[in-house]
């Protein structure tokens, strides 16, 4: 079991956290706690004492990339379109990162030997961002910014829509996007159609 947040060097945490993604990017869920603990430049009681298993840090990895894909929704941006709009285009990014990538196609090939691993990664990560967006879709249809009868369905439907079949190409080996497409752009279109199907 991980620490509590004071008691910890969250500089060494961070160095952890960023060594396993990209040992996970790089050859997959299979390499050790020795390996991550040697990238990141700490001892391997010091990996244990963070996080207690490579579950528990894949499973960080995961939640701190679902964190900063939520950001915008926290940062009080103002309307939903441009909210939206954010949040579509860093899922657009992470995405369209070859570590990001890479990192998913691990978890999935992990995931058949070890289905707890999966499952931690995919709760941590994909389904913490859909439970976000649920939760501002909530806010906003309070607020009366939009008119949202379902918000987790909504959510699936947003990410659903700026994802398309990206994530297909990704893990088949194909870029996930268009040559010179404009993300931003993209994300901002799917925000548009999505606040015009919810307008209150």
């Amino acid at each position: 079991m991980s620490r509590a947040a004071g008691q910890i060097d969250e500089r060494k945490a961070e160095a952890v956290l960023d060594a396993a993604g990209e040992l996970f990017s790089e050859r997959g869920l299979a390499v050790s706690i020795e390996e991550i603990a040697k990238r990141a430049g700490v001892s391997r009681q010091t990996v244990y004492n963070y996080y207690g298993s490579k579950v528990e840090i894949a499973r960080a990895v995961a939640a701190q990339r679902a964190e900063a894909m939520a950001a915008p929704l926290d940062a009080n941006i103002g309307d939903p379109l441009s909210a939206l709009s954010v949040f579509g285009r860093i899922m657009l990014e992470k995405l369209a990162n070859p570590r990001h990538v890479e990192m998913m196609r691990a978890t999935m090939l992990a995931g058949r030997d070890a289905p707890e691993l999966g499952s931690a990664v995919y709760q941590a990560g994909p389904a913490e961002s859909r439970r976000r967006l649920a939760d501002y879709l909530a806010a906003e249809t309070a607020a009366g910014r939009l008119a949202v009868d379902d918000p987790d369905k909504a959510a699936a439907m947003f990410m659903g829509m700026v994802t398309a079949q990206r994530v297909t190409r990704g893990l088949l080996g194909m870029p996930l996007t268009d040559p010179g497409e404009d993300l931003a752009a993209s994300a901002a279109e799917c925000a548009r159609r999505f606040v015009r199907a919810y307008a209150p």
